[in-house]
């Protein structure tokens, strides 16, 4: 009997000893049940952002239904004007040189460029929570910078393309001959995705532990660079490195063309000519100003003393207006352009008379 008893002490003397060793988890009361606002992964005490909540126009909660239809006249109006820039080089004769083949891969950069963050904009203005996944932030950044490398590279070209034309005609054909142009494109092409690949890289490897809220409407790499807690000094390292060289090398060379170009339109003689010379380059320099001009105020502009408001602001000139305004600057400025377009539009008004 007293062996029972003591074997039934010691079995509850050890039972206790594993509670105090090993006690029930308690609740963080920190925490909710149930994170539904940030969306984290964990696994081998490692969190993971699985998407991202961007806090851009939510300020303003009682205009998304004007928001949204603002932006989309806008977004269908870059579509409707490049796509009728595209057309009218195709179509046009008269457009069949180096300059309207750039105009028209330069339109093709701008749907791209617009179709990579609108569509998903104008689709969170109808929802409480505006999100994208992991892996769609990653694809629009590789996107986004791509276009946007690729079309300050082109605008460059085509600066050269004018200089070519202006100071020195006699050598045009050689210079700017049909395979010349297919590289230059091509090569625009390739520095926006060699660059575009290895931010998109780069930002992969970061580990972010939240919170992942991106105040802004899109994903970028600098506002992904704030939300890491590991070390960003490579990123940070490349992407000046980018910045001089894909970003600013193109403006100044298009800078430098153009105080060549300038200089020579004001050596010619008769005012006339003087004209027909810089109506051959005003549509191109107005489009370089313009997107040069909202791309340094939107990335170089300080840190501190701008509200979310501004920030937006500045980023819708340089995303969403600009790729807007290159067709109609074209459209206004070019007389060949113009002259192409109500062409198409006129035989395109009168087959569908016939057809019907």
């Amino acid at each position: 009997m007293r062996s029972c008893q003591a074997s039934l002490a010691k079995v509850h003397f050890l039972h206790y000893c594993r509670e105090q060793q090993d006690p029930p988890p308690k609740p963080n009361p920190r925490l909710p049940e149930r994170v539904s606002v940030v969306t984290l992964f964990e696994m081998s005490n490692q969190t993971y952002v699985t998407e991202f909540i961007f806090l851009g126009f939510s300020n303003h909660s009682n205009l998304q239904g004007v928001f949204f239809l603002v932006f989309l006249v806008i977004y269908l109006t870059s579509l409707l004007g490049n796509v009728l820039i595209i057309m009218a080089t195709r179509v046009s004769l008269a457009l069949h040189t180096p300059m309207y083949y750039f105009l028209s891969n330069l339109s093709f950069l701008d749907i791209c460029y617009t179709s990579t963050t609108m569509p998903v904009m104008l689709g969170n203005f109808f929802r409480e929570k505006k999100t994208i996944s992991y892996q769609g932030c990653l694809s629009q950044i590789f996107s986004f910078v791509t276009c946007a490398g690729a079309e300050g590279v082109l605008l460059a070209v085509m600066a050269y393309d004018r200089y070519v034309a202006i100071c020195r005609p006699l050598q045009y054909p050689v210079l700017m001959s049909v395979k010349v142009c297919v590289c230059l494109v091509t090569g625009s092409w390739l520095c926006g995705l060699v660059n575009s690949a290895t931010h998109t890289v780069l930002t992969a490897t970061l580990t972010l532990c939240g919170p992942n809220e991106i105040s802004h409407f899109l994903c970028d790499i600098p506002l992904l660079l704030k939300l890491s807690c590991s070390d960003t000094s490579v990123n940070e390292s490349v992407l000046h490195v980018a910045s001089a060289t894909i970003g600013l090398s193109p403006c100044l060379f298009t800078a430098g063309s153009y105080i060549l170009i300038i200089s020579a339109i004001l050596r010619i003689p008769s005012a006339q000519g003087r004209s027909k010379a810089f109506s051959t380059c005003a549509s191109h320099l107005t489009v370089v100003v313009v997107y040069f001009g909202t791309a340094n105020f939107n990335y170089d502009k300080p840190s501190e003393g701008y509200s979310l408001d501004m920030d937006i602001l500045v980023s819708v000139l340089f995303c969403v207006v600009t790729p807007m305004l290159n067709p109609i600057i074209y459209s206004l400025r070019n007389k060949e352009v113009k002259g192409a377009l109500k062409k198409l539009i006129r035989n395109y008004g009168f087959s569908s008379e016939i057809s019907s």
